[in-house]
């Protein structure tokens, strides 16, 4: 196991916690979703530059607005998204293995009106990545490394967990490189899709972390793929917090609150709660940029130092 034993331990407990309540209630669900989509495409699209804020890309995604000043191609680039993410949805449902016609169809989707000749289409000449010391896959051996990629998602091999599956498709397409254009955003699509039909919310890269994601991604590709494993992981449970705190009854303990407000109450600083909070020791999740975390896992966190 190439995960975190104990942050996965914490996941597995999370997810028993969550498949428990089920079934969830229709419409808090409905709203959850809604709220994580706008969120997922904001920072998905964001990360490859696009310039709409969040309320923007809200605006354009629930009211049908044109945001002046804004390209065409960044209002399609979030409405596409929707579209991939609805098309998951729908997918995950029929229980089906991930062929190569399921990623090109995600990456159809993405260009869709952007690049109509490109969607879904492999490259045709060599292509790099900005800030990258890879060389990505040649366009001859594209083809073949797609259906190498698909035959280990399908059957795993290795005997990865879930999350450690999700984040070797996601490294490996992004390792490949195969379109022209597009190529992270379907990377990102592609590990919630494996994250979905395993039975797990979906996740949110922010683009506040870029960076890490990054870096985390060129150590992947060099073959380091602990740090990118658990950066997937740790975004898990950061989905799995936000679900659980939407479907437990909120009591003093299990209320999320700002790490400031949380610091008061301690001997430590915000500042080195964050620091917990951004290595994964203290269990946390970002609600609009800002960590949040409970009084229960401050106390368990407590607890644990002072037995050291």
């Amino acid at each position: 196991m190439i995960i975190s034993k104990k942050l996965y331990e914490r996941i597995l407990e999370r997810k028993k916690f969550l498949d428990s309540l089920r079934p969830l209630n229709k419409l808090q669900l409905q709203r959850l979703k809604e709220e994580f989509l706008i969120e997922y495409i904001y920072n998905s699209t964001a990360i490859e530059g696009n310039t709409l804020t969040l309320n923007e890309t809200r605006l354009v995604l629930n009211e049908g607005i044109t945001i002046g000043g804004k390209s065409l191609r960044e209002h399609l680039d979030v409405t596409n998204q929707r579209e991939a993410l609805e098309w998951i949805e729908s997918f995950t449902k029929k229980k089906k293995n991930i062929e190569e016609v399921d990623i090109l169809k995600l990456h159809r989707i993405t260009l869709k009106g952007i690049s109509n000749y490109w969607a879904g289409r492999y490259k045709t000449s060599q292509n790099r990545i900005v800030g990258s010391k890879l060389k990505p896959t040649p366009p001859y051996k594209v083809a073949s490394e797609i259906g190498n990629l698909t035959y280990f998602i399908n059957k795993n091999p290795e005997k990865y967990k879930p999350i450690e599956l999700a984040a070797f498709a996601h490294h490996e397409l992004a390792r490949i490189h195969p379109f022209v254009d597009g190529n992270g955003r379907t990377a990102r699509l592609l590990c919630n899709l494996i994250l979905m039909s395993k039975g797990f919310p979906s996740i949110i890269i922010r683009t506040k972390d870029r960076k890490k994601y990054f870096d985390c991604l060129e150590k992947a590709h060099f073959g380091k793929l602990e740090a990118f494993i658990n950066f997937i992981a740790l975004r898990v449970e950061e989905s799995l917090i936000i679900y659980l705190n939407a479907f437990t009854k909120t009591t003093k303990k299990n209320e999320l609150l700002p790490l400031s407000i949380l610091a008061k109450e301690t001997p430590y600083s915000q500042e080195y709660l964050s620091l917990l909070a951004r290595k994964g020791v203290l269990p946390a999740t970002k609600i609009n940029n800002v960590w949040h975390t409970n009084r229960e896992e401050i106390e368990k966190y407590i607890k644990k130092i002072k037995k050291k």
